[in-house]
């Protein structure tokens, strides 16, 4: 079974096995939503799924959704029939990738998790490793996958909430990473939400830090002295993750899991949640 990350010889030597399995592309681009599609038809791996940060990873209308935030978790139901639907059941090992840092596929790997499945695991340096290691590729429309069903479990994953997080500002056992660019976590640009700044106390970490120049992660050792030096003597098991929302923070959680740190919480509204949220504090610089 992969929990984490898996190279592209590892999935080809998967799909050579016959073994169950899903390989699900989350290409995206959030200045142009229709591009991941787009993306996908143009080339992707043979018999893998294309699924959508808004129309399968969020749920903006629903009065059921589990967060709020720019990018709504849809609720656990919700997302298990659409996981049927894209022909995942929970004896498959689903392997999940994109093209942007691991940025949107993080969040269907931390998804899965929450739906209580750990036969998960990125594909390390996403398209670009699977042609580099001479993978095939074929375009046009996915496959219609053969409907399954998908069974939730016991979420393996936490979660903080704003109230959570903002009855606990400033005490001993919370550490915030922000996984923004920085001049977005400083508040010098605010390209998509309505308030510029950061929540008080959060520490800075880009998502794009944790990967090498090719995309894929770094090594676990470079990894851990990284988020340790970050941390400066505050517990692992106290750190939440946020971003904008909610997505390209994952990244930041799974290089803590790879680098043996353990599996820390994601606060999923993130910032587009926190700064429409009346009364809670702000800060800049």
């Amino acid at each position: 079974m992969y929990t984490t990350v898996i190279t592209a010889p590892q999935l080809q030597q998967l799909m050579a096995s016959g073994a169950p399995l899903r390989v699900m592309d989350c290409s995206f681009e959030l200045m142009n939503p229709a591009a991941g599609a787009a993306l996908f038809e143009a080339g992707h791996i043979p018999g893998s799924a294309h699924v959508h940060l808004d129309h399968h990873l969020s749920d903006k209308a629903a009065a059921d959704r589990a967060s709020g935030g720019r990018h709504p978790l849809p609720s656990r139901a919700t997302f298990a029939a659409r996981l049927g639907a894209l022909g995942l059941h929970n004896g498959m090992q689903a392997v999940v990738l994109d093209r942007q840092a691991i940025a949107t596929s993080g969040r269907l790997w931390w998804m899965l998790k929450w739906c209580g499945h750990e036969a998960v695991a990125v594909l390390d340096g996403g398209l670009a490793a699977w042609e580099a290691a001479g993978g095939a590729l074929v375009s046009g429309p996915a496959e219609p996958p053969a409907p399954a069903r998908f069974e939730l479990r016991e979420p393996l994953v936490d979660t903080a909430s704003t109230e959570q997080i903002a009855s606990a500002l400033g005490r001993p056992g919370l550490t915030l990473i922000d996984a923004r660019a920085a001049a977005r976590f400083r508040g010098e640009t605010e390209p998509l939400d309505p308030v510029a700044g950061h929540i008080p106390g959060a520490l800075n970490r880009p998502f794009s830090d944790n990967v090498l120049p090719d995309g894929r992660f770094k090594p676990a050792g470079e990894l851990r002295r990284e988020f340790e030096r970050l941390l400066a003597g505050h517990d692992p098991a106290s750190v939440v993750h946020h971003c904008g929302s909610g997505v390209s923070a994952v990244p930041n959680l799974l290089a803590m899991e790879i680098a043996g740190l353990g599996r820390t919480r994601l606060y999923p509204g993130s910032w587009s949640e926190w700064c429409n949220t009346p009364d809670l504090p702000v800060a800049r610089g």
